[in-house]
């Protein structure tokens, strides 16, 4: 790709970028949120239209007009929100739209035969008939990656495909990307997570405000330059260092019940501190949140706030109380997408920026734009669609909605997944900010290096349960807390 440029009203997203793949090559490409990667990847795909620049395949020019053409020229990208039917079958997902058919009746024994041997090929036992709902992630992954090796595609975009999967998931996802590379398939892998780049990448593409700032063989650079190069600027540290005394215990559970999922769980939180619930995909942390916030009911259990003992029946009751949370899937649980940054804002702060029942527009542009200033959000407009915000900014705007409802209590439930490094820290540095304001914050992550940089204490959850608490969390180790988590 040489010279791509591509302008939307009020927002010129990449000019002169250029990018290189071989064969047999993982280039990663990264860039903080809003650097450009998906525009340069819905311009390879065919999605956009580049305003200037061309693309040439093995030495020749191609035309890639639309989606069919990105296809016939052997291009396939793989979303982080997959594009599966789920009430179909894995085989008639990876066929779809191209079917074996004979005397007009699909061919479904020679579909499910091709379909075995690309599992096959993948290192992966898989039966073709399986609905795509009864999928794992990790199986609806390895399907789309199916689906892209029937197609032909010599040049696979994975846009964060370990965003959503366990260690052991990521470790099989690394091997089959390793056998594809072994194929000669080119791979351009975009991901947050710079451990990943080291491990995988053999080159590496830095995009940063719609530029190619470089392009650099991954042995060649540290995790420090890279960040410096992605933000322009160097972070002294990726976790800022905090020094806040902490008050007395403001948050305290005990015995919360739900199920099987939560069982018994009692801490407490002081005014002040950070204290990180982690733990496996499953051990309940998120279950945990929900019962706190009111989003689920729990069986039973006492939540307490300043000693005062609480009766939440919903959310709306905790954020009365001064409760609030950011939601693991801020797309489908902290935002309405359809909604303007504004108005998202404003959800949560209705009876507070309103006046004689209506909402009083003054106060509410008012309070939003303090609050997008304090945050740095990066939109057009107080109007901007909050689906086309970065994933970044997405966030920025449920935290200003919390920092106007002023909680005394703050469950981040993994406040940076898929944020780029940069916006991560500004994330880091309010949530110190927070802290030192006498705020309570439970934070649940899966990060185990931003468990150790942020928390004063790590609790640890197994099967629904707290099975270890860690102190000393300057002496702590990655090892240590697994060690707990696995049991």
């Amino acid at each position: 790709m040489r010279g791509i440029s591509k302008s939307f009203p009020g927002v010129k997203a990449l000019q002169d970028v250029a990018l290189t793949l071989h064969p047999g090559e993982v280039l990663a490409l990264l860039g903080e949120n809003g650097a450009g990667k998906s525009t340069l990847i819905k311009v390879l795909s065919g999605a956009h239209l580049p305003d200037a620049g061309s693309i040439e395949i093995d030495g020749h020019p191609v035309a890639i007009t639309n989606p069919a053409a990105a296809q016939r020229a052997g291009i396939a990208v793989i979303y982080q929100e997959f594009n599966l039917v789920p009430a179909l079958s894995a085989r008639a997902n990876i066929f779809l739209g191209q079917e074996s058919s004979w005397l007009g009746f699909l061919a479904q024994r020679r579909e499910r035969r091709q379909a075995r041997a690309l599992f096959q090929r993948l290192g992966i036992a898989l039966d073709p008939e399986t609905p795509c709902s009864n999928l794992t992630v990790a199986q609806q992954q390895i399907v789309e990656i199916a689906k892209a090796l029937a197609l032909r595609a010599r040049i696979l975009v994975m846009d964060e495909p370990s965003a959503a999967l366990t260690g052991q998931e990521v470790e099989h996802l690394f091997a089959v990307i390793r056998e594809l590379k072994s194929q000669g398939i080119g791979i351009i892998y975009i991901s947050h997570r710079l451990d990943e780049v080291f491990a995988l990448a053999d080159n590496v593409t830095v995009l940063r405000d719609g530029r190619h700032v470089a392009t650099r063989p991954v042995a060649e650079v540290t995790r420090a330059g890279l960040i410096e190069l992605m933000v322009g600027r160097t972070l002294e540290s990726e976790f800022p260092r905090r020094d806040v005394a902490l008050g007395p215990e403001r948050l305290v559970v005990r015995d919360l019940c739900r199920g099987q999922t939560v069982q018994g769980v009692s801490f407490s939180v002081r005014r002040g501190e950070v204290v990180a619930l982690t733990g496996l995909v499953g051990a309940g942390r998120t279950e945990t949140a929900r019962l706190i916030f009111g989003a689920d009911r729990a069986d039973s259990g006492v939540v307490e706030l300043d000693g005062k003992r609480l009766s939440i029946r919903g959310p709306r009751d905790a954020i009365r109380e001064g409760i609030c949370l950011l939601t693991e899937d801020r797309k489908a649980q902290g935002l309405v997408l359809g909604l303007s940054a504004r108005e998202n804002f404003a959800l949560g702060n209705l009876v507070q920026l309103s006046r004689l029942g209506f909402v009083d527009g003054r106060r509410e542009r008012a309070a939003f734009a303090r609050y997008a200033g304090a945050l740095r959000l990066k939109a057009t407009s107080p109007e901007q669609t909050t689906a086309t915000l970065s994933g970044g900014n997405q966030q920025k705007v449920v935290l200003a909605r919390w920092l106007q409802a002023n909680a005394s209590v703050i469950i981040f439930d993994e406040p940076t997944r898929g944020i780029d490094v940069g916006a991560k820290y500004e994330i880091y540095l309010l949530i110190n900010e927070l802290a030192s304001q006498g705020k309570a914050i439970l934070l649940i992550s899966s990060e185990l290096p931003e468990v150790l940089g942020l928390a004063d204490r790590i609790l640890v959850m197994r099967g629904g349960r707290i099975v270890g608490e860690i102190r000393d969390v300057a002496s702590a180790t990655q090892e240590q807390i697994l060690t707990l988590a696995v049991g």
